[in-house]
């Protein structure tokens, strides 16, 4: 097994964090959220030599989900995995919420909707899945014990969590599943978020003010 390699491709005006993950000694990777830009996306696959095998989704809102279908496209079909089922009604949206925004982007429908207690992997790095909502209902975030890694998407940020001002959005469910998910995986934990730069839960734990 390979080291486990990392890129962040900045995609969409909201600047959200699309992320190629990729083993160094096989250069296979996936793509995880691919908000938009997809020929961003292409080239940044192809300037690191990664082959994709996967598509993996946190959740259903625009800005990580947008290019998806257009990417699988592109990559000749490789599976998408993820999110929980219960963010289909986003995915199934995602051209209303794309002209919201001025965005042409396409529904998707993932090849395998995750749910808690299931794993995903990019060859021998398997990445535990926990349903984490409140700021959709069907969010998950990947975690990789053994590199103590995890992809949170937009549960918590450095300094900030999700947002839960949708008509869908759940406060007291987001603080519960970071409170009982993502602080239990150690002080050492490190994590990428959804937009701006990543953090460890033990930084969060002692200086987000939304934890206190």
């Amino acid at each position: 097994m390979g080291a486990l390699k990392g890129a962040i491709i900045p995609v969409t005006a909201f600047q959200q964090n699309c992320t190629l993950l990729w083993d160094d000694g096989s250069k296979h990777g996936v793509v995880v959220d691919p908000g938009g830009d997809p020929d961003r996306i292409l080239t940044a696959i192809r300037e690191a030599d990664v082959t994709v095998e996967r598509i993996w989704l946190t959740h259903g809102h625009l800005d990580h989900a947008g290019g998806a279908a257009d990417l699988r496209d592109q990559l000749n079909g490789v599976p998408i995995e993820g999110p929980d089922r219960r963010d289909e009604f986003l995915l199934h949206g995602l051209e209303a919420q794309g002209a919201q925004y001025g965005f042409q982007v396409r529904n998707v429908t993932p090849d395998r909707w995750l749910v808690e207690g299931e794993s995903v992997s990019l060859g021998d790095h398997r990445f535990a899945v926990l349903h984490c909502p409140g700021h959709t209902p069907g969010h998950v975030v990947y975690v990789n014990h053994a590199a103590r890694f995890a992809l949170v998407g937009d549960v918590l940020f450095q300094g900030s969590i999700g947002r839960t001002d949708f008509p869908y959005g759940d406060h007291e469910a987001l603080i519960e599943a970071i409170t009982a998910k993502l602080l239990p995986l150690g002080d050492d934990f490190s994590f990428l978020c959804g937009h701006g730069p990543g953090s460890s839960i033990g930084a969060e734990r002692a200086h987000n003010p939304f934890l206190r």
